[in-house]
């Protein structure tokens, strides 16, 4: 069985399984090759569009890079072009939903750190345990999780590398939901397959405006926002929304 799987439950959606349960789900560089497969298949797909991405296994979401791996690469220069498997999530054009659950950590809560929207089941433990090996996570945790959590909350994070549960996940925001154990991947679906039945192009433009707020100045934010709408009119979805309305009001 391959250790990165597609699945189709449903009209829209699709799941990305990290599948390797026996190892917490670590990844090794051909599963983040294969990540970085799936994500181009999973753009390109059109009937696609929301992607929910889960562990398998009861034990954990993701446990990071597998450290046993890390001597394949011959030196620093050919590990820094490897595929950095965290930051592909942050690639998708695509609504990305994280399903977590036991462990996610390192690389495993970086990636949950580059999907949109993350839902914890009350089983998940959040680490950063980067420091304690003597360097930093290179998949957006300064970065990204410093914009989700703030300043402070970020440095405790990174510069301890102790573990946090999820309810503590929750209330600083590292998570937009909490459920109870094993609901994890129902909540996701069904949020997944809210978003997917909006059109594709109303839900890529709000993503990418969303991701401009985080990554950039409010005057060029408020730019591109305007060439997304822009862009959704030309592509024709300013007719769905009023179409749909007066049908309802016709109704």
């Amino acid at each position: 069985m391959s250790e990165i799987e597609i699945l189709r439950p449903g009209d829209n959606t699709a799941e990305l399984v990290l599948n390797r349960p026996a190892k917490h789900n670590a990844i090794t560089p051909n599963m983040a090759a294969a990540i970085r497969e799936a994500r181009h298949a999973l753009d390109a797909d059109r009937s696609v569009r929301c992607i929910l991405v889960r562990g398998a296994g009861e034990r954990a979401f993701c446990a990071g890079t597998d450290l046993g791996t890390l001597g394949v690469y011959e030196d620093a220069w050919a590990w820094r072009h490897s595929v950095n498997y965290a930051l592909e999530f942050g690639e998708f054009r695509k609504p990305v939903i994280a399903a977590l659950k036991g462990w996610v950590m390192g690389g495993g809560f970086e990636i949950a750190l580059n999907c949109d929207i993350r839902i914890a089941s009350t089983t998940a433990k959040f680490a950063a345990p980067e420091v304690k090996h003597g360097w930093l996570g290179a998949g957006g945790f300064s970065q990204r999780l410093t914009r989700l959590v703030g300043y402070g909350q970020a440095s405790r994070i990174l510069l301890t590398g102790s573990t946090m549960d999820a309810a503590e996940a929750y209330r600083i925001g590292v998570c937009e939901f909490l459920v109870e154990e094993g609901q994890e991947v129902a909540a996701a679906r069904r949020l997944a397959a809210e978003i997917a039945a909006h059109p594709e192009v109303a839900t890529v433009t709000n993503k990418a405006g969303i991701r401009a707020a985080m990554e950039g100045g409010l005057t060029g934010g408020l730019a591109m926002e305007r060439e997304l709408m822009a862009l959704a009119f030309a592509l024709g979805a300013q007719q769905s929304g009023p179409e749909a309305f007066k049908q309802r009001e016709r109704g």
